[in-house]
């Protein structure tokens, strides 16, 4: 020792649901090495990896998450009014520019300035698309009568900043028989750019596979980039993108048209936000973020339905989903939560309680805030979570997304160490009756007096000691900034692989380089487990003790002092197998020698590193 679920996808205008089941084998391996990112092909065959790439996204274009709206939800929606001549009709520059209009009156002076245009801007009323010479999307006269050009540049008027969209790979349609030829590349036609055999690309299969070993490939995205530059588009979301979108192989494997993406935003010389959808894969990660500025993270949130979102249909996966992914978020690249429904009351399809919790989930994980409500009819309760400066300061602080401290149950606490030495610290109350919910200083490494601000209602709450606890309704939320007045905590180390400690079952000691000793117990899994022996305090007491952990998964583990009865505690996600964490769990201790267990029980459990023991209660 030492002193120190569901998913949904757009197919032409049909929107499919599934189940996606995601439960391990009974083969399944306990821990692993994340796997690496393979090189992705690029023109002339060279190699494109996270390491040899022609150059990192451009920092500057996302130094903050970005603030703004989006035409999907609306489009998507079943909502009554908003598509009365068919799906996806919402989508027209008249309707467009109201949003834009709104948004700059609005919530300009809040931050938010981009208005983004989402999948259908090149397709009529049927969905058929429509296409230049050049096999390039382009504006449908019945959606945008003067073209995309002139809306961006009544975008900008607004002192506000245009988005577009593109599936990834070439449409179908705009193949042509392999005849059209490619902007600016006299010897270059549809055929050259794609396979062959014509495989298919993207999470709807609606596209061929750019051939990047050709380099008319890497040409027909030039001439896409250099179009939506010469319209005047500072935003660009790329969907459809694998490995993610539910979609893996060979086949789905955009890596390199999101770097073909990438160096043809560079050669047009116009900055150009590139975020990427949807549900993407968190082993690419890396590559992710060295070739764009945001990554969806998950799938929809939208449950097109008759309301834009419900609680159930994807904003609680969140909770589960984001923590994997906080360690990637920082300047230049944001984990993308998606679209931001708060709102519209009644059409959000969520209570008041929700609503505030969505929020206050973006903003601590440094989610871009765009909103997909409409924005000529906020309610009141709407804009006042939308324009909270405070909380939207959260989200634009520059520091690192938030983390559940605590595992993942019903009540959960999150945190964040903030650039100025203070913390943001959330609770939530994600069960279905209303809960009291308490943060304890210790999670965060400090004890003592400290001071709180309530974000939400905008006031100090005065010196609390040692925690706060607040009762929250059902989906409930707190938000807070709380500075330090105390000390340091003082805590006691005990590393899992101590000779001294006692291993049954499969558990062993693995390496571990990112762990404190240098090794972990990992292989807890069908009844292996772990007991921490000579755990020594000089009190009695409710202790909190930080847990490092590894797990490339959320897995749940028997946490127990003694011989008490133990608790099953679901332990959130690292993000891969060479990454720790922590959470900090509640256990009594005797005054005196204890013993701390974890038993994986029936199932598997993360890697333990260690626990931290405060020297008091």
């Amino acid at each position: 020792m030492r002193t120190s679920r569901g998913f949904r996808y757009r197919t032409g205008v049909a929107v499919v649901a599934a189940a996606l089941a995601g439960t391990l084998g009974a083969g399944a391996v306990p821990s692993q090495a994340t796997p690496a990112s393979p090189a992705a092909a690029v023109p002339g065959g060279a190699a494109v990896t996270s390491a040899d790439a022609d150059g990192d996204a451009d920092a500057d274009v996302a130094s903050r998450p970005y603030l703004g709206w989006t035409s999907w939800s609306m489009q998507s929606s079943k909502y009554p009014g908003l598509n009365p001549d068919g799906d996806y009709s919402y989508l027209t520059e008249s309707n467009v520019l109201k949003q834009a209009d709104a948004l700059a009156r609005k919530l300009k002076p809040y931050g938010y300035e981009y208005v983004n245009i989402d999948a259908g801007w090149w397709r009529d009323f049927a969905w058929k698309p429509k296409f230049d010479e050049y096999a390039r999307q382009t504006a449908e006269p019945s959606r945008f009568p003067r073209g995309m050009k002139a809306v961006a540049d009544d975008i900008h008027a607004k002192g506000l900043k245009a988005g577009i969209y593109l599936p990834v790979g070439l449409e179908k349609e705009a193949y042509v028989e392999g005849t059209a030829p490619i902007w600016n590349a006299p010897d270059c036609t549809t055929a050259d750019i794609v396979y062959p055999d014509l495989r298919t690309t993207n999470g709807w299969d609606s596209a061929y596979k750019l051939n990047f070993d050709n380099p008319c490939a890497q040409r027909y995205i030039d001439s896409q980039a250099q179009m939506f530059a010469d319209w005047g588009y500072d935003f660009l979301k790329l969907d459809g993108v694998g490995p993610g979108s539910f979609k893996s192989g060979d086949n789905y494997d955009n890596i390199v048209d999101v770097a073909a993406w990438q160096r043809a935003i560079a050669a047009t010389g116009r900055p150009i936000h590139l975020e990427l959808s949807w549900s993407l894969d968190i082993n690419h990660a890396a590559d992710w973020k060295r070739y764009s500025n945001g990554w969806r993270i998950d799938t929809d949130v939208e449950c097109y339905c008759n309301t834009l979102v419900t609680w159930e249909n994807s904003v609680d996966d969140r909770f589960d989903d984001a923590p994997a992914w906080s360690r990637w978020a920082g300047p230049g690249g944001w984990n993308d939560l998606d679209s931001l429904n708060v709102g519209n009351g009644a059409m959000d399809g969520l209570t008041n309680a929700e609503r505030q919790t969505y929020t206050t989930l973006w903003a601590i994980s440094k989610s871009p805030l765009y909103t997909g409500d409409d924005l000529t009819r906020l309610d009141e309760y709407g804009l006042s979570l939308l324009t909270n400066r405070e909380v939207i300061a959260v989200d634009q602080n520059g520091g690192p997304p938030a983390r559940p401290v605590t595992p993942a149950g019903d009540q959960q606490v999150w945190g964040t160490h903030n650039p100025d030495g203070s913390w943001t610290i959330a609770l939530f109350n994600l069960a279905e009756a209303p809960a009291a919910v308490t943060a304890h200083w210790a999670s965060f490494g400090f004890t003592g007096k400290a001071s709180v601000r309530d974000l939400w209602n905008r006031k100090n709450l005065g010196t609390h000691q040692n925690k706060i606890t607040a009762t929250l309704p059902a989906h409930g939320s707190r938000l807070f900034t709380v500075r330090p007045g105390g000390t340091e905590l003082v805590t006691t180390s005990y590393e899992a692989e101590a000779s001294t400690n006692a291993l049954s079952g499969n558990a062993s000691v693995n390496g571990c380089d990112a762990c404190s000793g240098g090794q972990k117990v990992g292989n807890l899994y069908l009844g292996g487990k772990v007991q921490i022996n000579g755990v020594t305090v000089r009190k009695a007491g409710i202790y909190t003790i930080n847990v490092a952990y590894v797990s490339g998964d959320a897995r749940s583990v028997t946490v127990y002092s003694n011989d008490g009865n133990g608790t099953s505690l679901k332990f959130p996600s690292t993000g891969d197998w060479g990454t720790v964490e922590t959470v900090s769990v509640q256990l009594a201790l005797k005054a005196g020698v204890n013993t701390v267990t974890f038993d994986s029980a029936d199932w598997y459990a993360p890697d333990i590193d260690r626990i931290d023991v405060p020297r008091t209660p």
